[in-house]
């Protein structure tokens, strides 16, 4: 898996301001980047936790620095999940090649097995503090909502009038069953996404 690509900071057009007021906006943008690339870096490595002090170390700047832009270390992984998420939008807008509702549906295995090995550090580190923060408690049920959002679309009237089809449906495409096959049954993604294919056929194909 890739290392998460290094943040894009845009600078609009603002309006003409003195040479030296400039250049400490300047570098305050460059240090806010580095800060969220750091904590990004850290995170994918398997820092569930990463200290301030271990941020402003890896972004080389000063631990200050870090509280001057993030108030505490809720504001930074809001930072974080911002960026992640604008890296998901394209992988989830990608239409669908099957046309058959059938077919989508395991497609689905396959675009989520993606989507949940890239992001599979940072779920699980934010699954870690989500009972005390806000922030990342919001940012998980957003992520859900999503998820049941976009099956919702794929599906054909009589699935969503079967309720418990479409509910055990949501649960073999989260990334809470895709975590407990890589993580506690040690599948490999392949392995992983076999398996859940056949569970999405299977009970796809029920009458």
């Amino acid at each position: 898996m890739n290392a998460p690509r290094a943040v894009k900071v845009e600078v609009s057009n603002p309006p003409p301001v003195a040479p030296e007021a400039d250049g400490r906006r300047r570098r305050s943008q460059d240090s806010r980047a580095r800060i969220v690339q750091a904590m990004l870096e850290l995170v994918h490595a398997g820092e569930t936790s990463p200290a301030a002090e271990l941020v402003a170390d890896r972004a080389k700047v000063g631990l200050r620095t870090v509280f001057r832009h993030f108030n505490d270390m809720d504001s930074l992984y809001r930072e974080m999940s911002a960026v992640i998420e604008a890296e998901l939008q394209g992988i989830i807008s990608q239409p669908f090649r099957s046309a058959d509702w059938r077919g989508r549906m395991v497609e689905l295995v396959q675009r989520r097995a993606g989507v949940y090995e890239r992001i599979a550090p940072f779920r699980r580190a934010g699954d870690i503090h989500r009972q005390r923060s806000q922030v990342l408690a919001a940012d998980h049920a957003r992520f859900v909502a999503l998820g049941r959002e976009i099956l919702r679309r794929e599906s054909p009237p009589e699935l969503l009038r079967d309720k418990a089809r479409f509910e055990a449906l949501d649960m073999l495409l989260s990334f809470d069953a895709w975590n407990r096959l890589r993580r506690d049954q040690g599948l490999s993604p392949r392995r992983a996404v076999e398996a859940l294919e056949i569970a999405v056929s299977s009970l796809i194909e029920a009458d």
